[in-house]
């Protein structure tokens, strides 16, 4: 499977998205105490990082990029323009799911003054740097704080140590819940796929060796968002990338693609017809759809990139065989 055709599957993927647009709107409850973070803020901060991403890795020109330039135009509107991020911090001020959330936006220049003051206030506290947490979500909350103005507090190789992949574990032990786990820790410590080449050497290397059966795992079980989430990381790493592993993939993917675009989490989608709802066929998709444009995008420009790097390779070796060529007439 070629770049484009990797690329047509992020096409399909985002305009399901922009199809169910308003399923994304924020409620009544996103800042009631009772309101779920899960079906009211986490899909809006998930829209906004993916459709920051697409822009990155697409030209202007492109319908692809003009979607996800529309849809990040929605997403900080329905935060209204970061104030109610602002209002979320002062009600939850040691949460740090609003920062993680903000930080999306700020990456795109999209930025509440208001909310960085008051959550760098909350930042410099005792109780924020030594908050207890899952290693690899301290390293999303680094980067969060950098991309909002703040100094993180504490430096990304560290952190990483702490984390599960950072160990460099038994491969056998991989599962679901370390899968996510690892997905989040390339996620944060490439800045969402723009900077591959701060992943160690060692750990690219362990996850060229293992990424391509721990793929191949969740694939034959139909594990769809966790296969999009490791073709993301695939996309993310320095080097080349595995083309065989990527054929096979996509190819799979693309099959399991429903027509409207979208892609179940795990299974066999129904397209639209499953669940009680269409609230629930939303809940059930969205974020498997979102993922699925992710990688995609990031797995074109792995592709493009290495193209380039090997036409550019040719072009050099050509001149240096035609230099060669030109001293031995002369001589």
């Amino acid at each position: 499977m070629r770049a484009g055709d990797v690329r047509g599957v992020a096409d399909a993927a985002l305009a399901w998205v922009c199809e169910h647009r308003d399923d994304f709107a924020l409620g009544d409850d996103a800042l009631a105490e009772s309101g779920n973070v899960n079906f009211t803020w986490k899909p809006i901060g998930e829209l906004a990082h993916v459709c920051v991403t697409v822009r990155r890795h697409t030209e202007p020109s492109t319908p692809l990029h003009q979607r996800a330039s529309d849809l990040l135009t929605f997403a900080w509107r329905q935060t209204g323009q970061g104030e109610l991020l602002r209002r979320l911090q002062r009600l939850e001020p040691f949460a740090t799911y609003p920062l993680e959330i903000y930080s999306a936006f700020a990456s795109a220049g999209l930025r509440h003054d208001g909310f960085e003051q008051a959550a760098a206030t909350v930042a410099r506290t005792r109780s924020w740097q030594m908050t207890e947490q899952q290693p690899n979500r301290r390293l999303g909350i680094l980067n969060s704080e950098r991309h909002s103005g703040m100094r993180p507090h504490q430096g990304m190789e560290r952190a990483l140590e702490r984390t599960w992949l950072g160990g460099l574990p038994e491969p056998w032990m991989f599962e679901g819940d370390a899968g996510y786990t690892l997905t989040h820790v390339i996620f944060h410590l490439t800045d969402w796929g723009a900077a591959p080449h701060h992943v160690p050497p060692q750990v690219a290397d362990y996850l060229s060796q293992w990424l391509p059966p721990w793929l191949d795992t969740c694939l034959e079980d139909e594990r769809w968002d966790l296969s999009c989430e490791l073709l993301a990381v695939a996309g993310s790493l320095p080097g080349p990338p595995d083309r065989t592993m990527l054929r096979d993939a996509w190819t799979r993917l693309a099959r399991a693609q429903a027509a409207s675009g979208a892609v179940p989490e795990v299974g066999s989608g129904r397209d639209g017809r499953g669940g009680q709802t269409p609230r629930d066929d939303f809940i059930g998709c969205y974020h498997s759809t979102l993922m699925t444009a992710f990688a995609a995008v990031l797995t074109a420009g792995a592709l493009h990139a290495h193209q380039g790097r090997t036409a550019h390779r040719g072009r050099t070796a050509h001149r240096e065989q035609d230099g060669q060529r030109g001293r031995g007439v002369s001589t």
